[in-house]
């Protein structure tokens, strides 16, 4: 068994152990728009639950050589974003979406995705998520090391919509197999559900 102390390897370092370890992850395909009216779309896979009371969600946005980038940023200006979660049936238009534009270039536009109106937040979703999530900005945490610029964002949405494939829902559950998600790997993998394995909770 090895044993590597992380304050003496590269960020780069640590960050394919990370990535490489914590799999599979989900995908969070996050709108915003700017505070000039452009919609941006960006994949996460530093993403998951908060908690249910009220429902919340995390995405983690890695800066750009200190600078917040564009999800962020205009999610800690305007309050607000919409989550997508990834599956097969859009994939490949869901990793156009992580191409480096200028904040004045739209991702979604870019993959050729379609926006649709929100209900209760300004951000428009994507149609071809069979699950969003609008949410505000409960919270967002500069991270980094002590002393020096921060290199992470992290933020903390409220739901305040469900919007989901009425295929999917029985019963107030999601059906799983029929969503078919997307998980990330490392690299440039991917992966889809495979074997279920189903245990019941000890008492």
């Amino acid at each position: 068994m090895l044993s590597i102390d992380p304050a003496g390897q590269s960020d780069r370092d640590n960050y394919k152990l990370l990535i490489g370890s914590i799999v599979p992850r989900p995908i969070a395909l996050v709108t915003t728009l700017s505070p000039v009216g452009v919609l941006n779309a960006a994949p996460f896979s530093y993403f998951n639950i908060v908690s249910s009371r009220p429902p919340m969600l995390s995405v983690s946005v890695q800066r750009r050589q200190g600078e917040p980038k564009d999800t962020a940023r205009h999610a800690m200006a305007a309050g607000e974003f919409v989550v997508h979660v990834t599956d097969t049936s859009y994939l490949e238009k869901m990793n156009q979406t992580a191409a480096n534009l200028p904040p004045e270039a739209s991702e979604v536009e870019l993959a050729g995705l379609t926006s649709v109106p929100s209900e209760v937040v300004a951000v428009p979703g994507l149609a071809e998520a069979r699950i969003r999530m609008e949410c505000v900005l409960e919270q967002s945490l500069a991270l980094g090391v002590a002393g020096e610029t921060p290199t992470t964002d992290l933020l903390l949405g409220r739901i305040v919509r469900f919007h989901i494939d009425a295929e999917l829902y029985h019963e107030g559950r999601i059906d799983i197999a029929r969503l078919d998600p997307v998980s990330r790997l490392a690299g440039s993998d991917y992966a889809r559900l495979g074997e279920v394995i189903s245990l019941p909770r000890p008492d």
